[in-house]
């Protein structure tokens, strides 16, 4: 398709404003917008761009591929204008940005991204031998058949506190005998942000060949603590041939409560309150797995921000953010930094997040904020290891 394809739905947006705030709360809703405060940073700005250059009132430019990759990906525009008008902003922004790309005008820091998935199979530019590294001394077995393979995606292989998740998910994993493994340097990029950074042909490679080696190993279940390689494994991979049966950590966490095959041997004291992420909740709609994980924890009091499960603010990380930073997460109105605000507003200790990006984002917020004394971030596995001796 090319951005003339969308020309009707372009038309039809009515520039309401209801993509500046979560339909019926009124409560700011895009990080972009919010982080730089001019129209143009929210979706009905964008779409604006696309009518411009469409009409050829404007020409691509910096300024225009800036405003376009800070996009954090997040949907909260697109679900409160598919209740007003059913414009589908992602889809008309996701085609700018493939243009962006067919034209070679992607911002520096879009194209550093690329460039080290395609060289080196993940965002940071690092080995493909130490993906497995964070692993080491764990006694986690590689994959060689068993119920589920672990797949544990960029940041949580290579960032330091994406590796907090993943090795915490996996001892709760060995601990309640879960069938699992890992493919340690075989694994590579997912492409889920590859795909929405608007580089189709270089996630349709990634994709092939991780559903390659997937049916080379007879993998049937796949568990991830990504809820971006979530989506790309569970909705992207079966039209392209990988059709397996996916599921978010904090799914199997719960079911593993259930089943009693983990057993709390202490009592907490704390309360936590639980952000969703944006590729969890509005991109799948798994809002009470991570809820029903947190309340099972004995002592443990969860309370709610004011946006949550449908209105949650994104932690600005989407769209290749926590790579890039094309949305600033520096200054008091970064995403990551007015979300810790928020939580910080409910008196919880403990802000629980379901996402590796997310982690790491909340993690440079709060020492941003300096409030390493009040708030501390844990993954709901975090949170489940501790509590199991």
């Amino acid at each position: 398709m090319a951005l003339i394809d969308f020309k009707e739905n372009i038309d039809r947006c009515l520039k309401c404003g209801a993509c500046l705030y979560g339909y019926n709360t009124w409560m700011p809703s895009c990080p972009s917008g919010e982080r730089y405060g001019f129209m143009s940073y929210y979706a009905r700005g964008r779409l604006d761009m696309a009518y411009g250059l469409l009409a050829k009132q404007i020409n691509w430019n910096a300024k225009l591929n800036h405003i376009l990759y800070s996009c954090a990906d997040c949907k909260t525009c697109e679900n409160a204008c598919t209740e007003q008008t059913s414009v589908k902003n992602l889809d008309i922004i996701l085609e700018m940005k493939r243009e962006a790309v067919e034209r070679g005008s992607v911002p520096v820091e879009i194209r550093d991204f690329l460039e080290n998935v395609y060289h080196f199979g993940n965002p940071y530019g690092k080995p493909r031998q130490k993906r497995g590294a964070w692993a080491e001394g764990l006694n986690i077995e590689t994959y060689a058949g068993q119920e589920y393979l672990f797949y544990v995606g960029c940041v949580g292989s290579y960032d330091d506190v994406g590796q907090k998740s993943a090795i915490s998910f996996s001892q709760v994993m060995l601990k309640a005998g879960v069938s699992f493994g890992i493919l340690s340097e075989k694994e590579l990029c997912d492409g889920n942000e590859v795909n929405r950074l608007g580089e189709t042909g270089l996630f349709e490679d990634l994709a092939g060949k991780n559903i390659s080696l997937f049916k080379d190993l007879k993998v049937s279940k796949i568990v991830t603590i990504s809820p971006h390689s979530y989506n790309a494994l569970k909705n992207e991979y079966p039209r392209l041939g990988g059709d397996f049966e996916v599921y978010h950590s904090s799914q199997l966490l719960r079911d593993l409560i259930h089943e009693n095959r983990i057993k709390f041997s202490s009592e907490l004291n704390y309360k936590a309150t639980y952000h969703d992420p944006c590729w969890l909740g509005r991109r799948n709609d798994i809002y009470d797995a991570p809820r029903q994980v947190l309340e099972s924890v004995p002592g443990l009091d969860l309370v709610e921000m004011k946006r949550n499960r449908v209105y949650s603010f994104c932690c600005g990380g989407g769209g290749g953010n926590f790579f890039s930073d094309m949305i600033g997460s520096g200054g008091e109105m970064a995403p990551s930094r007015r979300r810790v605000r928020e939580a910080m507003e409910t008196e919880a200790s403990v802000l629980a997040v379901a996402c590796p990006i997310c982690a790491v984002m909340f993690e440079d917020a709060i020492k941003s904020e300096k409030a390493e004394d009040k708030l501390i971030v844990k993954n709901i596995s975090e949170i489940v290891h501790d509590m199991t001796g």
